[in-house]
């Protein structure tokens, strides 16, 4: 039954990140093996939404570690805990709250033990920066943990790049990298310091092949130069090769030739669905604090308000006039939907 459920609720979730975004490129995901233990790691820009791709492009059940904030609610707590969501406690959390994380961390170790996958996002925060943040070694003490109970255990390592092209905005584009299979076996060591470091820096560095990496200093500069540029950000390779030969031997894209069509359509497709627009505008949006947060939130109206909007016009239209129009409604909505952010 809970198979049947997450089953569900994931293919929903891909059918609505097939209409929010533009573009979904997935490369190399077919590397993670269906039936070994697997440990998932993950740069994190775009807060929620990482997670979502991560786990509708892979062929695995993953659990997610995620920031225990978000059980606070009972029902929320309960909704995501079905949905394989492990509370992960952090210092923002309170001191007394992070010795819960041994137990989550033990949970963690027993899950990779029984051939499970785990996803985590080891930079411990979001951040919507195109560069890898310095690793907390909570990730490190998942792994280390594994192989404590099973030094054996064939624990494969799968370090992810995300990227977008436009983050912040309705229509972006997006390509999940996954890279090379890492046996965490191999940093086994009777000096456990020493393999922590070892581990952390093999993962940071894949993690700044698989995603833009824009080194700390002349940040702003640096991009400002990319983004005149007009390179790709959803070729992570391409692009640190730009930076790394100091814009030498930089690809550009071309814009899109359809930007002011997509305006119209984006504009009809806002008068057929006000409702949710104007909750979304200045009832929601305005009280998004941190910009990181921004699609997540956008998104989470696009999968709730806006179908629940729509079958609401629909038993309206259907009553009143007849169900052809009602479904002609639906029709108009989703050419106008796809139109808006596929062109």
């Amino acid at each position: 039954m809970k198979k049947l459920w997450i089953h569900t609720v994931r293919g929903y979730i891909k059918l609505g990140l097939f209409f929010y975004f533009k573009k979904i490129e997935v490369l190399n995901s077919d590397i993670i093996s269906k039936n070994q233990p697997v440990l998932i790691l993950g740069n994190h820009q775009n807060a929620l939404l990482d997670a979502l791709l991560i786990a509708t492009t892979t062929k695995r059940f993953s659990y997610f570690l995620t920031r225990a904030g978000v059980f606070k609610n009972p029902l929320i707590s309960k909704t995501l805990k079905s949905l394989n969501m492990i509370p992960v406690y952090r210092i923002r959390d309170g001191w007394n709250n992070l010795t819960n994380n041994n137990a989550v961390f033990k949970s963690c170790a027993d899950l990779l033990n029984k051939n499970e996958a785990i996803a985590i996002f080891p930079e411990g925060n979001h951040n919507l920066q195109r560069k890898v943040r310095p690793l907390s070694k909570g990730f490190t003490r998942i792994v280390f943990d594994a192989l404590d109970k099973n030094p054996e255990l064939d624990l494969q390592l799968v370090p992810v790049g995300l990227n977008y092209e436009k983050p912040e905005f309705f229509g972006d584009s997006v390509s999940i990298v996954y890279g090379n299979l890492i046996e965490a076996k191999q940093f086994n060591s009777n000096n456990r310091n020493e393999s922590i470091i070892k581990l952390k820096s093999t993962i940071f560095n894949d993690l700044t092949k698989l995603t833009t990496h824009i080194p700390s200093d002349n940040y702003d500069k640096t991009l400002k130069k990319l983004e005149k540029g007009n390179v790709d950000f959803l070729k992570p390779d391409s692009v640190n090769q730009c930076i790394s030969t100091n814009f030498e031997n930089c690809n550009s894209v071309n814009k899109n030739r359809f930007s002011t069509v997509k305006l119209f359509f984006k504009t009809l497709l806002i008068l057929m669905l006000f409702v949710p627009y104007i909750i979304w505008k200045f009832a929601i949006q305005p009280k998004v604090k941190e910009k990181e947060f921004m699609a997540t939130f956008r998104f989470a109206i696009a999968i709730t308000l806006v179908p629940a909007f729509i079958l609401i016009v629909m038993l309206v239209l259907g009553n009143v006039f007849s169900f052809t129009i009602a479904f002609l409604y639906l029709f108009m909505v989703l050419l106008l939907e796809l139109s808006a952010v596929k062109l």
